[in-house]
């Protein structure tokens, strides 16, 4: 059983990075648009900020939780993009209030969790770990879709092991959720940090990998950058189809970005 501890601790700090980014910007960079098509800075905060709190309420009040679901599959083309828009109408103090409060209650209730709980999702149900991996892996992307909206860029650190991971374990959900088979076989996967470590997953006599930096791969699963800008390597045609279609985050499959090239 995986100690939740350092991924949680990791989760504080990838928080925190974000929130001093944040916490001195003016009312009008609050409102500069980000990559993602509508959000503006305040939304991707006040996204961070409702995912936070269905967090909490999974790890605390499962009943309360499941009404959440219902509402979701009562719209799932507009739930969380309501969800964003609600919390990016408040003042930005109040904003940045809720989400500091917010995960900081999920972090304690991460921290005291019973060992071996399971909690409800919208997907699979998650351990304390599997959750704080997933809510990293969120602030970590939205972080940085901020930080391209202020021209600011943040350096990788290798709390990225945790979303690296996580876009490997995902690699069936990927091909189900494009109505595809899952390979039979295991892929290798090595992945350089940025400390210059090799990340390994997978059996390395596998005949199908994908190798290159672990930045880019997360960039891949997440969506945060189109497969033909990032320098990932994948031999094998079923390594090669995942490449295309990645995705370590829940839900129907993402519309991913452009390539830096498209329409120029």
């Amino acid at each position: 059983m995986a100690d939740p501890t350092p991924v949680i601790d990791d989760l504080r700090a990838e928080s925190g990075e974000l929130d001093r980014l944040v916490s001195e910007l003016s009312p009008s960079s609050w409102a500069l648009p980000t990559p993602a098509p509508g959000w503006t800075v305040a939304h991707q905060i006040a996204h961070l900020a409702w995912t936070d709190r269905s967090a909490l309420l999974a790890v605390t009040d499962a009943d309360a939780f499941r009404t959440l679901v219902e509402k979701a599959l009562a719209a799932p083309g507009s739930f969380v993009d309501e969800g964003a828009e609600e919390g990016a109408e408040l003042p930005p103090a109040e904003l940045l209030a809720a989400w500091r409060g917010g995960r900081t209650a999920l972090d304690r209730a991460l921290r005291d969790a019973p060992a071996g709980a399971r909690f409800p999702w919208y997907g699979p149900p998650m351990s304390a770990a599997s959750m704080a991996t997933a809510r990293l892996m969120e602030t970590w992307a939205h972080g940085l879709d901020i930080a391209d909206a202020l021209g600011v860029v943040r350096p990788p650190t290798d709390r990225l092991r945790h979303v690296a991971r996580l876009g490997v374990r995902t690699r069936d959900f990927a091909f189900g959720v494009h109505g595809l088979t899952p390979p039979d076989e295991e892929f290798r996967v090595e992945l350089t940090a940025p400390s210059g470590q090799v990340w390994a997953y997978g059996d390395e006599r596998a005949a199908q990998r994908v190798t290159g930096p672990a930045l880019d791969f997360c960039l891949l699963v997440t969506q945060r950058a189109h497969r033909d800008d990032l320098a990932l390597t994948a031999a094998g045609p079923d390594a090669d189809r995942w490449l295309g279609i990645a995705q370590a985050f829940a839900g129907p499959p993402g519309t991913g970005r452009p390539p830096k090239g498209a329409g120029r």
